[in-house]
């Protein structure tokens, strides 16, 4: 009996069963400056256990810039909203210029911030649902903030803690020198200051290889090195190598995992 219901599909499971949609890995690009930002909150450990102030980051994830920053008391929806509106008028963002990623926390995922930012013209992007690596520039972020050695185990008031992120997001955007932003600060490449500090560095290596040219053994320096190249583009969640250039490698390679 089961063969012949096999034979004509009607043999399936009979209880009702939650179907959980098919959520798409967020593959996004940035070009350049307000074109992809990515926005998290965090909880700070207030003066006693089970106290928390909440701090709000919003980053441009071409330059790594902190476009706009926020700590209160609590997590929600409308302080997000105001943040967010309040950093994009001061960028200047215009409709359909901007896409915003983030987690799926309650504030993100809220109807409120859904219309808000239909309202404003920015595309939303959001992670997949548990999964913790689909917001990596935000995480990076918090670390950073966290492990800073002026970081305090504990803020003793919400106004201590607001001094100290005004403090350090000035340190961090107009001083702090990125690896992946070739030691330039965030400042600088977010408003257009990047192809100058890279001319004067390179008339400095010109002026050091024409004083003592045989301690360059490899020629001049400017020409090789990587922090002189122009900036590329960014990618959240990049395809993998093996996979773009050798799709049949990477067919094989997971066959046998």
């Amino acid at each position: 009996m089961y063969r012949i219901l096999a034979e004509h599909d009607q043999v399936r499971e009979r209880r009702r069963q939650r179907r959980h949609p098919q959520y798409e890995k967020p593959e996004l690009l940035a070009r350049s400056q307000n074109e992809l930002w990515t926005w998290n909150i965090t909880r700070i450990k207030g003066p006693v256990p089970c106290h928390y102030y909440y701090l709000y980051v919003i980053i441009d994830v071409f330059n790594r810039y902190v476009v706009g920053f926020m700590v209160a008391e609590r997590e929600s929806a409308e302080l997000a909203i105001e943040l967010i509106e309040t950093s994009c008028q001061r960028q200047h963002i215009l409709p359909e210029e901007l896409t915003l990623h983030s987690d799926r926390g309650a504030a993100m995922t809220s109807k409120s911030m859904a219309l808000f930012l239909s309202d404003l013209g920015v595309n939303k992007s959001h992670s997949r649902p548990h999964v913790s690596n689909d917001n990596p520039f935000s995480e990076a972020q918090f670390k950073t903030v966290k492990y800073h050695p002026t970081f305090p185990d504990r803020f003793g008031s919400i106004q201590d803690t607001r001094a100290w992120a005004q403090d350090f997001f000035d340190w961090y955007n107009n001083h702090h020198r990125h690896s992946s932003l070739a030691l330039m600060t965030p400042y600088m490449v977010h408003y257009g200051q990047a192809e100058r500090v890279r001319e004067q560095r390179k008339q400095v290596l010109v002026l050091a290889y024409n004083t003592h040219p045989e301690r360059f053994v490899r020629g001049l320096p400017a020409l090789v090195n990587p922090w002189h190249r122009p900036f590329g583009s960014i990618h959240l969640n990049p395809q993998r190598r093996s996979q773009k250039i050798y799709p049949e490698f990477s067919k094989k390679v997971s066959h046998f995992t």
